[in-house]
């Protein structure tokens, strides 16, 4: 039996007393995802599952919150966790263009950074100090000075020998040459040699070549002294660079004892300052002070490019501190929410330097996965997608757990240039992806990787049970937004009204709607007028103004729609009756808003086997989800009337006025209604609007957008006039989705509108005929008088009428 349904039943009110407050003011605000039990109780596990392959999935739908309560749940859980490390990169001496990756405990990163600036500092200050005092100055000139002088002996002794022979050593542009002398010691010249006879410049030319032979060997031991006397210059710089820094070193060793990556950097350090001496104090000193006395000797290269550099040279002692977890309580929880492949993996800066880009391990900066590294990175996973190279870059830096910094390119073998490659870092990271279900299931479906590096499913629902505890959670959630944001408390009569919009926005009445998003612009547009008239609380009106505002923002299309009816360009009866029509209704939706609206529904009949044909297939404006319907309308129609005789029907159903897409099954009830109409003969109530599906044995069953379609034809109903007759027939299951607006339910109140549910065909048909459907009697035949009888009949004369044609 169908039922007329009461106010009662319209709407699932809530009592403010339930929230157990006067205001959201006093309460305590939620630290805890709520409605989402299964979701929580997958993160715990999630995040306790260390290994490998079980990072998260977080699935739901926009504006449920996930991105915000899964930070907040991290933050959290993550607090109790250890503090991972900081992470330095440093200059490699042995191969600069690989620099070292180094671990330290955490907060120690930026104090190994500030001891070598420190050390570095100190160490420009002694050094010169050092390499320009008397004592230094004294030995340095003293090795010069006995090389000067063994030298000189050298070069005597040499011309000595030359002169006893007869000849004299000179110095010329190609070197050292040795001149024959005349009688009077005085050189002898080219011409006046030449002038000599055979024998005698054979004799001279022999003699040559002796003193010639004893002069290279005085050069071999002229070298051999260089030599020596650069080596021990080198070696008295190397004394006395250590003596000088060599308590600075002991310091940072001192400091950092335990960690033998330092202490061997340190002394890497200490050997490179000591072999580039002279380039360091050039540098410390400024370019336009040199150092003069080194033996004579010009300066060297790297002394040069230090005078060209100045303080560059300094970089390579520094420390680039690319994770500090300093100021890091528990384990990191980052949230990316631009991810491109340098956000994610870090990137190698670069700089002009005499006309040319340059780098060095200085210029690394890290990534999400480094700051990320022994806790969580949350990322969405539709930005993923967007950015080239980075879905698969996160995949390899998983598999491999490796923190990688590169180029791009370089990466995936598209340029190769020479440049740095960072160490990579070790990772020990859990990354939660955000996204839709059906994003889940496309990667799910067409990636290899994602099944095995995603092995989580944290599912988000889109509602929640209303429960009278987590009407509680819900007011708390309210009372930590407001806190947050800065908003006005909420009064308990406000959240009553916030809690059965949410009601609305679930299509429940005993369910809440977790689009957080859209329940937190109703609560700041309330916060707006509730200022607005200088009140220090959020009332139900400002609930209530926030929801009629944000309608009226978007229903220009439908008071249009309104408006052409009111004009009588779409046709519609709201009152009488009418055999073969009947006022459908769908859901229109523009964007962020939807409402109903009513559409006549027709249907004729003729002899034929066309059978049931849908005229908005016909026409390719059908979607398959409504064409199923119309065909269900056909099964229905085989199993009523044509048991023992062909159905022998064509038929035609069609929304009129109707020149867009049509999908969905909700109004196959309607159709169904009108084709009873027309082979019975039994004309239809206008003023009952119709939405239901129905299934081959005439149940009707549940639709979407109930609440809209109701209003819809309510709208249109006030248009006219309500004259009490009016009102909308639903199927019985839908009733618990019922959250209708306050003027809907006074009306039903004052009986100026009614709804109506019902279960089957036949209930509906009594509704709209007020006659009975009539049940089948043991004949198999219907009960004489009934709706069923005369579509029985109708059924077997066409079925003879075409029987007789063909």
């Amino acid at each position: 039996m169908y039922q007329e349904l009461g106010p009662d039943q319209l709407r699932k009110r809530v009592d403010p007393a339930k929230f157990e407050c006067d205001s959201t003011s006093d309460l305590s605000p939620s630290k805890e995802i709520i409605g989402q039990d299964r979701a929580v109780h997958v993160l715990k596990f999630g995040i306790g599952m260390v290994d490998s392959g079980f990072n998260i999935y977080v699935s739901g739908y926009p504006g449920t919150g996930r991105m915000t309560a899964v930070k907040d749940f991290l933050e959290v859980a993550s607090s109790d966790k250890e503090v991972p490390s900081d992470w330095c990169y440093v200059a490699n001496f042995d191969n600069e263009y690989e620099p070292r990756a180094i671990e330290l405990p955490p907060g120690m990163g930026k104090k190994f950074r500030e001891e070598m600036v420190s050390f570095v500092d100190e160490a420009k200050r002694v050094l010169p100090e050092a390499f320009e005092g008397e004592e230094y100055s004294s030995r340095r000139d003293q090795v010069v000075k006995e090389a000067t002088k063994e030298r000189n002996r050298l070069f005597e002794e040499i011309n000595k020998k030359a002169q006893s022979e007869g000849f004299t050593i000179q110095s010329a542009t190609s070197g050292l040459m040795v001149i024959p002398l005349k009688d009077d010691g005085t050189p002898m010249s080219e011409q006046e040699f030449l002038s000599l006879d055979e024998d005698m410049r054979k004799e001279i030319q022999k003699k040559r070549e002796n003193v010639s032979e004893d002069l290279r060997n005085a050069m071999h031991k002229l070298r051999g002294i260089d030599k020596q006397v650069n080596e021990k210059l080198k070696e008295l710089n190397k004394e006395v660079a250590l003596f000088t820094i060599g308590h600075l070193v002991e310091d940072i060793k001192q400091t950092f004892g335990d960690h033998e990556e330092i202490l061997d950097y340190i002394n890497a350090v200490q050997t490179h300052i000591v072999e580039n001496i002279f380039a360091f104090i050039v540098a410390s000193k400024g370019p336009e002070q040199q150092i003069g006395g080194q033996g004579g000797q010009q300066p060297p290269p790297s002394i040069q490019q230090a005078m060209q550099q100045g303080e560059r040279i300094f970089r390579k002692y520094e420390v680039n501190v690319v994770v500090d977890n300093s100021q890091t309580d528990g384990a990191p929880v980052i949230v990316e929410y631009n991810p491109t492949y340098q956000n994610l993996f870090g990137k190698i800066e670069k700089e002009a330097q005499f006309g040319m880009l340059t780098t060095d391990f200085t210029l690394i900066k890290p990534g999400d996965f480094h700051k990320a590294n022994g806790g969580y990175l949350v990322v969405a996973i539709e930005d993923i997608l967007k950015n080239p190279l980075s879905w698969e870059s996160l995949k390899m830096a998983i598999k491999q757990q490796k923190a990688i910094i590169e180029e791009p390119a370089e990466r995936f073998g598209y340029i190769s240039v020479r440049g740095i490659k960072p160490q990579p870092i070790p990772l020990s990271i859990k990354v939660v992806l955000i996204g839709t279900p059906y994003l889940y299931q496309m990667l799910y479906n067409l990636d290899p990787d994602f099944k095995e590096l995603f092995k989580i499913k944290a599912d988000f629902d889109s509602s929640m049970d209303r429960t009278d505890e987590n009407l509680i959670d819900y007011a708390r959630f309210v009372c930590t937004f407001c806190d947050k944001e800065g908003l006005n408390h909420m009064e308990s009569e406000a959240l009553s009204r916030l809690v059965e919009y949410s009601s609305r926005l679930a299509s429940l009445q005993d369910k809440l709607s977790t689009q957080f998003a859209e329940i937190a612009d109703i609560i700041r547009e309330a916060n707006y007028y509730s200022i607005r008239d200088n009140a220090n609380k959020i009332s139900a009106d400002n609930i209530e103004k926030a929801i009629n505002e944000k309608i009226y923002r978007s229903n220009l299309i439908e008071e249009k729609i309104r408006e052409m009816f009111e004009r009588g360009q779409i046709i519609l009866e709201t009152e009488g009756t009418k055999v073969g029509q009947a006022n459908g209704l769908s859901v229109m939706s523009v964007g962020d808003y939807a409402f109903g609206r009513p559409s006549r529904v027709t249907a004729t009949v003729g002899v034929g086997k066309g059978g049931v044909v849908d005229i908005e297939r016909e026409a390719e404006l059908g979607g398959s989800s409504h064409t199923k319907g119309v065909l269900i309308i056909g099964g229905y129609l085989m199993q009523n009337y044509a048991q023992n005789n062909p159905l022998g029907i064509s038929a035609r159903l069609v929304f009129e006025q109707s020149y867009g897409g049509i999908d969905g099954d909700s109004a196959s009830s309607t159709e169904l209604y009108t084709l009873l109409s027309v082979l019975s003969g039994v004309p239809l109530k206008q003023n009952i609007a119709i939405t239901g599906s129905v299934n081959q044995y005439g149940e009707v069953q549940p639709i979407g957008g109930v609440n809209e379609k109701i209003e819809g034809f309510f709208s249109f109903c006030k248009v006219k006039g309500l004259t009490g007759e009016q009102g909308v027939m639903i199927p019985a299951s839908n009733v618990q989705n019922l959250m209708l607006k306050e003027e809907v339910i006074e009306a039903v109140r004052d009986g100026s509108f009614h709804i109506y549910a019902v279960g089957t065909i036949d209930e509906g048909l009594e509704v709209l005929t007020d006659r009975k459907a009539g049940k089948r009697r043991e004949d198999g035949t219907f009960e004489e008088g009934t709706i069923h009888r005369l579509v029985e009949q109708k059924v077997q004369n066409m079925a003879r009428n075409l029987k007789e044609f063909t």
